[in-house]
């Protein structure tokens, strides 16, 4: 699987070419379903307004609004109470996964209980596209400063696609966000790589290979893998 791992969405075209790039053709020749699910399970975002922009391609983070050539829904809640030859097929037809933020361990609870985390690394040529939790869902992971809710065992641990973690929303000169000094303070406390990046970065992740995507800022904030 592709991934390319956001703060803030598609934000910019840097971010939009290395999607095309990803994909191997136009984004309006690609079929895509969003992913919802890590909404529910954050309190400041949750079911209702929140979750219907999303879906509806009317929130701030361009993800669902790009111009994909037909868009559907995957509710992974919903999932075990249907046959897996119900979404599994649609899954495995689709240019692109577009994951919602919200609670990255409730997203990482139902992918698990679901099977579409061990599905993934068979969609060789699909691109995981995440916006926040949906990006951090693939790390190996994310650090008390991001948990508030926990899965009934009590595992706090993500999905480890990839062997470093990522601080979003990184904010400057006192916008909205996690400040630098939050930043510094939440990668003391990860054994893995960190990075902490802002809404107008990215990182990709082709065949194992990192790369970051900037028309913003971004810091590596603990070495450990290699960017080309």
């Amino acid at each position: 699987m592709k991934l390319l791992l956001t703060s803030g969405g598609v934000t910019n075209d840097s971010i939009r070419n290395a999607l095309v790039e990803m994909l191997g053709k136009p984004i309006s020749e690609c079929s895509a379903l969003c992913i919802p699910t890590a909404m529910y399970g954050h309190p400041s975002l949750g079911t209702g307004v929140r979750a219907w922009e999303f879906i509806s391609g009317r929130s701030t983070n361009p993800m669902v609004d790009l111009g994909w050539k037909s868009i559907g829904m995957l509710e992974l809640t919903a999932l075990p109470s249907i046959d897996a030859e119900g979404w599994i097929p649609f899954v495995r037809e689709a240019d692109v996964l577009l994951a919602a933020g919200g609670d990255v361990l409730y997203l990482c609870h139902w992918m698990r209980e679901t099977g579409l985390a061990d599905l993934l690394p068979s969609l060789t040529n699909t691109v995981w596209v995440g916006l926040s939790a949906g990006s951090m869902v693939m790390t190996p992971e994310v650090g008390d400063d991001f948990i508030q809710w926990r899965p009934p065992g009590g595992d706090d641990s993500t999905l480890g696609l990839v062997d470093f973690s990522i601080c979003p929303h990184l904010a400057v000169d006192g916008m909205p966000g996690n400040s630098m000094a939050e930043a510094e303070s939440w990668a003391a406390s990860i054994a893995a790589p960190a990075y902490a990046m802002d809404d107008r970065t990215a990182i990709s992740v082709v065949d194992g290979q990192m790369q970051i995507i900037s028309e913003g800022t971004w810091k590596c904030l603990r070495q450990g893998s290699q960017l080309r």
